[in-house]
């Protein structure tokens, strides 16, 4: 059995302290107790209990399932889950447009230079896919969805979920806060799109990081910070992109 909660900090915040150190110590989807003995267990009120599993329920760590069999049921939190919470928080202190672009475009650099050093055929046969869909899109609607496809495959390459997870957020906030619909496709247009792409990934499928983060940063980050009608900044200069020599072919 636990110690009762100490009374040094709020109640309500070491309630969700000790309810989210249990959770992480079980499996997910086992049940943590119900609202009565958890209460008695932590020596507060109901009430306590109930305000602290919101802030659980928030997180993507609690689940309250009523009725016969009920309780409080740990979870791990989802893509989504996370994304929303710090969003919320990057919301209260708003970003530009220029500073999403800005560390996406870094991000891209890095994803594709990791990307590069993943081994499995298997991926690669599926990237060689995207690729051959890329190469085939003729429209600007097209774009999005292919982008989308592409990062989406290259994180599987890589698996660095926390990667994931800014990425996704930077790139969620340039739709639903700027209208930016393209990704990092940023309004490219159709031809300049596609043969950064085929460029891009012919690096990452040769296994070389070193060319693939060149390129990424050539024909990606480069081309959106130049954009001062897009990006909203003034050009990059050579001291703030990568060095323009290319590496070793």
């Amino acid at each position: 059995m636990s110690a009762p909660v100490p009374s040094r900090r709020q109640p309500v915040q070491q309630v969700a302290d000790t309810l989210r150190k249990r959770i992480f110590a079980c499996p997910a989807g086992e049940q943590i107790g119900s609202l009565n003995d958890l209460a008695h267990e932590l020596g507060v009120g109901i009430v306590s209990v109930q305000q602290a599993a919101r802030i659980l329920e928030f997180e993507g760590l609690l689940e309250v399932r009523r009725g016969p069999g009920g309780g409080y049921f740990g979870r791990r939190p989802d893509l989504a889950t996370l994304e929303r919470t710090i969003s919320a928080y990057w919301r209260s202190e708003p970003a530009s447009l220029a500073e999403v672009l800005d560390m996406t475009s870094l991000l891209f650099n890095e994803l594709c230079a990791a990307a590069a050093r993943c081994n499995d055929p298997a991926l690669h046969n599926e990237l060689r896919t995207i690729a051959a869909a890329i190469s085939a899109c003729e429209k600007d609607a097209g774009i999005g969805a292919l982008e989308g496809a592409l990062q989406d495959q290259l994180f599987r390459m890589v698996n660095r979920p926390f990667f994931q997870l800014i990425t996704h957020i930077a790139l969620s906030m340039a739709v639903s806060e700027f209208g930016h619909s393209g990704g990092l496709a940023i309004n490219f247009g159709l031809e300049r799109w596609r043969e950064s792409r085929r460029v891009i990934i012919d690096a990452i499928l040769r296994r070389d990081p070193e060319l693939a983060r060149f390129e990424a940063n050539r024909r990606n980050r480069q081309a959106v910070m130049n954009d001062p009608l897009q990006a909203g900044l003034a050009p990059l200069t050579p001291d703030q992109g990568q060095s323009a020599e290319q590496p070793r072919p």
